[in-house]
């Protein structure tokens, strides 16, 4: 699975519109009701509404930034109650998925940051009808071992994002529902690790990596 970095930004930037498609074309409706509306309490509804789509805009912006972007300037580290709080946003919000946060170093490295974000963005969106999504990390001699479970009623992933974990094939095309995916293979990759997905007839789903951090 071979894609040069310029097309590879442009999926992650596709996946970004993508997500953000839906509150942001919600503040634009919005708007306009508001402009139309003069019932009080409609007006009101309106305001509700265009509250709630600004603030899951924002809550999305700021997950991405950590999972896709330069997470937080250039330094080689990232608090982790930051990204604690952008996952949090990003699905506590809606009350669908609960997270578990097993992670006590205050900060790690940012590429540690990526993996654990974009594998918990995985195993939420697979939580199709809701569930808990628990996250831990530690760093062990130099290098840094993430573990995702996600469980609920319903688990799905899809065969497109399993394969982008475990690499893909080297003809097969990424799309950008599977930046994601191919992002934390990428950089565990990167790192000289390894990165491991429980199977298909799982009960739970769980992703386990582990790889070199400098």
């Amino acid at each position: 699975m071979n894609i040069s970095p310029t097309d590879f930004a442009s999926l992650l930037c596709s996946r970004l519109c993508h997500d953000l498609l839906s509150p942001v074309g919600a503040l634009n409706n919005g708007l306009e009701l508001l402009a139309d509306e003069h019932d009080p309490e409609m007006r009101a509804r309106c305001l509700e509404l265009l509250s709630e789509s600004a603030k899951a805009s924002a809550n999305k912006l700021k997950f991405f930034r950590l999972a896709f972007g330069a997470a937080g300037g250039f330094g080689e580290t990232v608090d982790t109650r930051e990204a604690q709080a952008a996952l949090e946003g990003l699905f506590g919000d809606n009350h669908r998925v609960k997270i578990g946060w097993m992670v006590e170093d205050p900060v790690l490295p940012k590429h540690a940051i990526k993996v654990l974000l974009n594998l918990a963005l995985i195993g939420g969106d697979a939580l199709i009808r809701g569930g808990q999504l628990d996250i831990g990390a530690e760093i062990v001699d130099g290098s840094i071992e993430i573990v995702v479970r996600a469980d609920g009623p319903r688990i799905v992933l899809d065969s497109e994002l399993r394969a982008a974990l475990a690499g893909g094939q080297e003809d097969m095309p990424v799309t950008p529902r599977a930046a994601a995916a191919f992002l934390a293979h990428a950089l565990v990759a990167q790192g000289e690790g390894t990165l491991q997905v429980s199977p298909p007839d799982s009960g739970v789903l769980l992703f386990g990596a582990s790889f070199r951090v400098s």
